[in-house]
């Protein structure tokens, strides 16, 4: 029952929000020829070092690969009023989307499409998003903090490898969305903060943890799966209403307490979530 709900549940969302972008245009647009503007940021010479993405709607892609600049890449759009505008004020870099007021549902003919690299300068990292589909690979990087808002979108995002800064917060706030984290024990946090509305997540806390790390969950109607390998020494306290919970093997369970024995440094899990489903898996 959950699941047939769930899809409706985004659909309502996409209609009616997207993380503060407007949505009051004409239902018909005319768009014009593709124009791919090339980004090229260095770092700036204050620190600390703050890189802002304020995104609509369409397709955003990060990657590292930009050293030595502090982001590089392209940026593809077909309105003419969807045209990045780049500002730089001491140790801060903001990317903003043009200035266009997306509409709800399908973007149709609409091209916009941000590729960008990341260069190897320790940073915090900040992605205010809408409706969007996002690609983010962030292994590799020097990130001090990270923090993602986004209305409903399709998300990967991914630590393939450790994360060369210690970061102290990594926020991840989402509407009605479908999100999938991996690799967060590369993230090399000291807290995870997450918080969405129905959708499906996945968080993969996979990798290798350098030190003591804990975590609050929040979700609403949704699908919620905790991905925690083998050897993690792990405590997940649940904090439910009627969600429905599964611990696979190799968990033990006191009350609403669930945990893994493992060696190294503690993950310390604290999930409140309201009906729906929550795993516990390897």
């Amino acid at each position: 029952m959950t699941r047939k709900i769930l899809p409706a549940l985004l659909v309502l969302f996409l209609i009616t929000a997207a993380c503060g972008f407007r949505f009051d245009l004409p239902a018909s647009v005319t768009v014009g020829e593709d124009v791919t503007d090339a980004i090229n940021v260095p770092v700036p010479a204050s620190e600390p070092v703050r890189l802002e993405l304020d995104f609509g709607a369409g397709s955003l892609t990060l990657a590292p690969g930009a050293a030595p600049a502090l982001v590089e890449g392209t940026a593809t759009y077909n309105i003419t009023d969807l045209k990045p505008e780049i500002t730089t004020t001491a140790g801060t870099v903001q990317i903003e989307q043009g200035n266009y007021s997306f509409q709800s549902g399908p973007l149709g003919d609409i091209k916009n499409i941000w590729d960008l690299k990341l260069g190897d300068a320790p940073m915090e990292l900040v992605v205010n998003a809408g409706a969007y589909e996002g690609r983010f690979e962030f292994g590799g990087l020097a990130l001090t903090g990270l923090t993602v808002r986004d209305g409903a979108a399709d998300v990967d995002l991914s630590f393939s490898s450790p994360n060369a800064a210690e970061m102290s917060i990594l926020r991840y706030e989402t509407g009605a969305s479908n999100v999938r984290l991996t690799g967060l024990g590369n993230a090399n946090f000291t807290t995870l903060i997450f918080n969405s509305g129905a959708g499906d997540y996945t968080l993969d806390f996979s990798g290798e943890f350098q030190r003591d790390a804990t975590a609050t969950i929040e979700s609403g109607l949704s699908n919620l799966i905790l991905v925690i390998p083998e050897g993690v020494n792990a405590h997940v306290t649940v904090e439910s209403g009627v969600a429905n919970i599964n611990a696979g093997s190799g968990w033990s369970q006191s009350g609403n307490v669930y945990t893994q024995s493992g060696e190294g440094p503690t993950l310390t899990i604290l999930v409140k979530t309201g009906a729906g489903n929550l795993t516990l898996t390897r």
